[in-house]
């Protein structure tokens, strides 16, 4: 079975480093939505080298327990850059992408309900873009997978800032 997925494709080269996907990625998922701007809470960074003229729209990824082995070293335009720079993944190695009163991590939800996240539909110079692919489904979901899930999170951060946080995404209505 086929179903569509949403993705945010960035065209990089075209990104001045305004930072409005930051600004209105945070404001989104402030509670109430719109209530405040703090980038700390945006599931978007851009990375900037501006002495280069470099800036790289990253989006929050997957959590990760332990932090990666690869500490690769970038080329570009004859500036190294660390890998880390560029990574999505949320790893205990960095505070990106982690909620600034939890410490939860964060992951890009595509704006969850309304139809274009945010992020691109403010963008000024149209660097990010989604397109709509099709992929296989799973045909089953796994309880189990969730409970584990769960149970690492509480063990990480224990259950009353788990609680915490499902709270406040439940009266985002």
């Amino acid at each position: 079975m086929l179903k569509k997925v949403k993705t945010v494709t960035i065209k990089a080269d075209l990104c001045n480093g305004c930072r409005a996907c930051e600004i209105v990625c945070s404001a989104f998922h402030a509670s109430p939505p719109f209530s405040s701007v703090n980038p700390a809470r945006s599931r978007i960074r851009i990375i900037r080298y501006p002495l280069s003229d470099i800036w790289m729209p990253v989006f929050a990824g997957e959590y990760t327990p332990a932090e990666c082995m690869g500490r690769d070293k970038y080329v570009l335009d004859g500036k190294v850059y660390e890998e880390c720079a560029f990574c999505r993944a949320v790893c205990p190695s960095r505070d990106a992408f982690k909620e600034p009163d939890s410490g939860l991590p964060l992951r890009c939800d595509m704006c969850e309900g309304e139809g274009e996240p945010w992020c691109v539909k403010k963008c000024l110079n149209h660097v990010l873009v989604v397109e709509e692919r099709e992929e296989e489904a799973a045909d089953q979901i796994y309880p189990q997978e969730l409970e584990v899930g769960v149970e690492s999170l509480v063990n990480r951060y224990g259950l009353g800032k788990i609680q915490d946080a499902v709270a406040r995404r439940s009266t985002r209505g």
